[in-house]
């Protein structure tokens, strides 16, 4: 984009090759029409990988919001391999394939073999977006001046095409969920409280370091041992026990804590998505499709 980033391999053992593009600026991250051209460049420049951003607001930004950069890394992410739910052609984009992936949280995915028309209509998405409100399921572009609608984007090439799937983020809180609307609520904070961004949202866990520790405990709680389990776990460890009567095998109690964290993380990315995975969640994220412009069938 006629303008000069910088390229590390990160020190954060996430994926292979994972790495960060860094403006040479210091200037504050932004969603714009730029990053879906930067995004589309670099996947370009770097065959085999994906290139992401962090949202660009509070509670749905996963990372420092003070610089702009992106992520990337040679890595196929749950998301990526998740079927289109639903498809679609958008008016004025014929040759661009569109639908909404399946998906705990609300992602648009866009193909086509050219960029300048991924990008115009990404900009058209996000535009729309961001002014786009539906109190009926309690969805708000703003309030009091106040922004609470932009995108988690993630470019890719596939099959000798390009690739951009929208994630459409909203960051508002209220008196039930203080910490955010669209971010882990309450009884999965004990997994997993921190702000959810891209890696997450593509379906990679960043748990926290203190639950290495923490869920041996509970491991051990389930086979009987005189073990101390935190007070926020007990809840999820008695009911673990209760479902899981008479274990006395440790390795088997961590592979059913386990498991049972990665349910708690999809329903993390449930609590995340806008428009949940109902009728009238998915009927109402069909309406804000639509309002951007979609061909009859």
């Amino acid at each position: 984009d006629g303008h000069e980033w910088g390229f590390q391999y990160s020190p954060y053992a996430y994926f292979n090759e994972h790495c960060i593009f860094l403006d040479s600026k210091h200037r504050p991250m932004a969603i714009s029409r730029h990053s879906f051209e930067r995004l589309l460049s670099i996947v370009e420049q770097f065959p085999g990988y994906f290139a992401g951003s962090n949202a660009d607001l509070p509670i749905v930004g996963g990372s420092i919001l003070t610089h702009d950069h992106y992520q990337g890394g040679r890595h196929v992410f749950p998301m990526e391999l998740a079927p289109l739910q639903q498809s679609f052609r958008f008016q004025g984009f014929e040759n661009v394939k569109a639908g909404i992936v399946k998906w705990p949280m609300s992602v648009i995915r866009l193909t086509s073999d050219s960029k300048e028309n991924l990008i115009d209509l990404a900009d058209n998405i996000l535009q729309e977006w961001r002014q786009y409100s539906d109190p009926s399921v309690q969805v708000l572009a703003e309030s009091n001046g106040i922004p609470h609608h932009t995108i988690t984007p993630i470019a890719r090439k596939r099959d000798g095409q390009f690739e951009l799937d929208l994630v459409l983020r909203d960051n508002q809180t209220s008196p039930e969920h203080p910490d955010g609307i669209y971010h882990p609520h309450k009884d999965v904070q004990h997994i997993k409280k921190e702000n959810i961004g891209l890696i997450e949202v593509m379906g990679l866990a960043i748990l926290p370091p203190r639950l290495k520790v923490e869920l041996e405990q509970v491991a051990a709680y389930l086979v009987g041992e005189d073990v101390l389990v935190a007070d926020y776990h007990q809840e999820w460890a008695d009911e673990l026990k209760e479902s899981n009567p008479g274990l006395t095998d440790k390795d088997q109690a961590l592979e059913i804590v386990q498991e049972s964290v990665g349910k708690i993380f999809a329903r993390v990315l449930e609590d995340a998505g806008v428009y949940k995975q109902t009728e009238e969640g998915q009927t109402a994220f069909m309406r804000f499709v639509e309002q951007i412009g979609i061909l009859s069938e």
